[in-house]
């Protein structure tokens, strides 16, 4: 249970410090606890729901069936939010218990280089899905929006070929990590490591326009055209309708609630992720913290409106609670 995982993780706490492997940067026991805690219950939620929608379409895509574009779309999302969030916990455990180890050159790195290709990976494909949803849903006749429809599955490469060449800088060095061993501590005669980074400021800019800036937009425009186009014909049906509700203005109503919801998410985690890599807050400070905490909900949450919004995961979702409740 949760009592269990909180003293496993103190117990962890206590045995980095005994060892000297956690920086004694004055954080309390309770805010890292806490931040595991969190973060990994917001995980193992966002790798059921987003393995369960990877499981299903996968074994689709295995069996030989011609998958739509949208299901192939959401395959490739969820299989990186799976990657993502499985790499989030890893690199969270490390970054709170194992400080000197995480903070090594190249493990830092590492961490960063992959978190990073994996956040930026489920921004554009976040995107890419709203641009579809966009294109197959609203109801604008321009001649662009037809060419978009027959090549939206073919550019597909295209967000992860943008998510390779904004997480590469990473790689080379956009943050350079230093030690100072003897930094006194207050009311002490001892010392403390501390560990703060240099940032190459016109790598990360680049980054963050590639990573961040441009598929916001995408998805913002994207989103706010399709709300757009779903609330017309709900006006229309709303004006029309004098008895019962329509399930057609219901179907309506519940896709532009849907799709606002996605635009909250995908908001708070383009912010979130600028936030952490911006370095604009102390590493374990609670503002840091809080972004960390904001970036493992929102593609769990997604995940789930997902799930509850499509009849068939619905059901999928069902059966496996009831299987996990049998093996518990």
């Amino acid at each position: 249970g949760i009592g269990a995982c909180l003293n496993l993780f103190s117990n962890e706490l206590l045995k980095a410090q005994d060892k000297g492997v956690l920086m004694k940067n004055g954080d309390s026991q309770f805010k890292i606890v806490f931040t595991l805690a969190v973060s990994a219950r917001e995980c193992i939620i966002g790798i059921a729901g987003n393995g369960l929608i990877t499981v299903i379409h996968g074994a689709e895509w295995v069996r030989g069936k011609r998958l739509p574009v949208g299901d192939c779309i959401l395959l490739i999302l969820s299989f990186s939010r799976l990657l993502l969030q499985i790499w989030m916990m890893l690199e969270n455990t490390y970054s709170l218990l194992f400080w000197v180890i995480y903070n090594e050159q190249r493990v830092y790195i590492l961490f960063k280089t992959t978190v990073m290709f994996l956040n930026f990976s489920n921004l554009w494909l976040a995107a890419w899905i709203s641009i579809f949803y966009c294109l197959r849903i609203a109801s604008f006749t321009h001649p662009w929006f037809s060419v978009m429809k027959r090549k939206v599955m073919g550019l597909v490469r295209l967000p992860l070929f943008f998510s390779s060449c904004s997480s590469f800088p990473f790689s080379k060095g956009i943050f350079d990590v230093y030690v100072n061993n003897s930094v006194p501590v207050p009311s002490s005669s001892s010392t403390e490591k501390v560990y703060f980074s240099e940032t190459n400021v016109g790598n990360l800019v680049t980054t963050l326009y590639l990573g961040i800036f441009i598929p916001l937009i995408m998805f913002m425009l994207a989103a706010t055209l399709l709300i757009i186009s779903l609330k017309r014909p709900t006006f229309h049906m709303k004006s029309n309708v004098t008895g019962s509700r329509d399930p057609s203005m219901e179907a309506h109503l519940g896709a532009i609630k849907a799709m606002s919801y996605f635009l909250i998410f995908y908001i708070l985690n383009a912010a979130a992720l600028f936030l952490c890599i911006s370095s604009i807050f102390a590493a374990n400070s609670s503002w840091n913290i809080l972004c960390k905490i904001i970036m493992a909900a929102c593609p769990a949450g997604h995940s789930v409106l997902l799930i509850l919004g499509n009849p068939g995961l619905k059901r999928a979702w069902k059966r496996f609670q009831h299987q996990v409740h049998l093996y518990l």
